[in-house]
């Protein structure tokens, strides 16, 4: 698969609040099927945004290093076509 794909996959999205050692309270993104793949903000958008940077470096990294990405579902072809349009 191609980055465009793997960047198009249907990652099941968690999020949820966490309060921190502090006391304050943050949210925090994951895809479980990427592990380590987390974004951490005050606001669920932000984290959502986090995660989205960092589930793309995850994938880059993996296909650089030749590592295989796990998959659960097959691309949405409506987000592929999104990426191919200039």
């Amino acid at each position: 698969m191609t980055l465009e794909e793997y960047l198009a996959v249907p990652y099941v999205l968690t999020i949820e609040a966490v309060q921190g050692p502090d006391g304050e309270w943050y949210r925090r993104a994951c895809y479980r099927e990427l592990p380590g793949c987390v974004g951490e903000a005050a606001t669920p958008e932000e984290a959502i945004a986090r995660l989205e940077a960092a589930r793309e470096a995850y994938i880059r990294e993996r296909l650089t290093r030749g590592e295989p990405i796990p998959v659960p579902r097959p691309p949405l072809r409506d987000r592929l076509a999104a990426r191919s349009a200039p």
